[in-house]
């Protein structure tokens, strides 16, 4: 079996993995770090089963053996280029004491190689406003975010809770 292409240009004591639940409580610190949100809860279980799903990757970076960083990918099926499904990013944070020592990077080839592998139309992905470095860090990794806006409707704000 051949090494992911990012494990090529991986720094020495850092690698990408699918994550396993065993990594869902350090996830959950991770996401902690991203949101301030009391309701995060990162289940075991339910890393395992997208383990199983052939359209959803989560991979975690591990920096000589601690979980550093972490993005969920999820393909959606499409239409308009015949059977080519498109990615969405989501949840994608790097510790924020490890930040600028090559992770976001690494996890940004593997994405790709994961995406070039199913043939996808494209990568997308939402930031926040406020999260300027993070917008810079995807411009210079090769994401446009002057060309599209991006529009997010929270679950709280769903017309079936106003029932």
């Amino acid at each position: 079996m051949t090494q992911p292409l990012s494990a090529l240009y991986a720094p020495p004591g850092m690698v990408i993995r699918h994550a396993i639940p065993g990594d869902a409580a350090r996830i959950e610190q991770l996401y902690r770090q991203l949101v301030n949100n009391c309701d995060v809860c990162v289940l075991p279980e339910r890393i395992q089963a997208l383990e199983n799903d052939l359209n959803t990757g989560l991979f975690v970076c591990e920096v000589d053996g601690v979980v550093n960083g972490t993005v969920l990918v999820s393909l959606c099926q499409d239409v308009m280029f015949k059977q080519q499904p498109f990615a969405v990013l989501e949840n994608w944070v790097v510790d924020e004491a490890m930040r600028g020592n090559g992770a976001g990077a690494l996890l940004a080839r593997h994405v790709e190689q994961f995406c070039v592998a199913r043939d996808c139309s494209k990568i997308m992905l939402l930031n926040a406003v406020v999260r300027t470095e993070a917008h810079r860090f995807f411009e210079k990794i090769g994401f446009g975010g002057d060309n599209k806006r991006g529009f997010v409707k929270y679950r709280r704000d769903f017309c079936i809770n106003a029932l």
